[in-house]
């Protein structure tokens, strides 16, 4: 997403003149609301019916039923928020909403002449954000997997009284032959050793 490109907006306001005001800010930029809303109610489903680029908000300050739903719609389905609020919010309050996903937060409503830098600033930040969110969730992944390798590996040096090494080897082997990734087979293999029971016995070769 790169905010020269037209973005499709769904804006959020119950001020029908201020909304006039932030539609005709919005489209001097070469933007468009699609859709406007007096409120938060059911925001991700509205998002995911009409698939806007980014959401506004403008209104007093952030209530809490707002906030959930902001923090509903970053967990499901995210994209840039931009908040305007009429009254400086306290620490707390400008906090909460940077949890609940609001890429940018702007006191005193908006202004014509801001547009493009609020809009720059948020999708700049959303972006970086999610690709903070991305690598993390993939650094969690990675020690899962290897969480769950060494466990097989364990599994099967007790079983088939192998060293690491060969018990490595063995996982490794079975995962090439059926094209599957290791953390996958080490499951396999975990999930076959529960249900014979850890003092079964028996080997666990033939995980697959």
């Amino acid at each position: 997403m790169n905010s020269p490109d037209p973005l499709r907006i769904l804006l959020i306001d119950k001020d029908p003149e201020r909304a006039s005001q932030v539609c005709q800010a919005l489209r001097h930029e070469g933007h468009e609301v699609i859709r406007q809303r007096p409120d938060a109610t059911g925001l991700t489903a509205a998002v995911a019916r009409d698939q806007p680029d980014m959401v506004i908000i403008d209104m007093d300050s952030p209530d809490r039923d707002t906030l959930e739903n902001m923090s509903t719609l970053n967990t499901h389905a995210p994209r840039p928020i931009v908040f305007f609020a009429d009254e400086p919010g306290d620490r707390a309050t400008i906090h909460a909403a940077v949890k609940a996903g609001v890429s940018a937060y702007v006191v005193d409503g908006i202004q014509p002449e801001r547009v493009r830098s609020i809009i720059d600033s948020a999708v700049a930040q959303f972006e970086s954000f999610q690709a903070l969110r991305t690598e993390l969730e993939e650094t969690r992944s990675a020690l899962e997997d290897r969480k769950t390798i060494e466990k097989a590996k364990g599994l099967i040096m007790r079983h088939e009284s192998c060293d690491e090494e060969t018990a490595y080897r063995m996982l490794r082997s079975s995962a090439m032959e059926h094209s599957e990734r290791l953390a996958v087979m080490a499951e396999r293999v975990i999930t076959l050793v529960e249900r014979r029971g850890q003092g079964s016995g028996g080997s666990i070769q033939k995980a697959s």
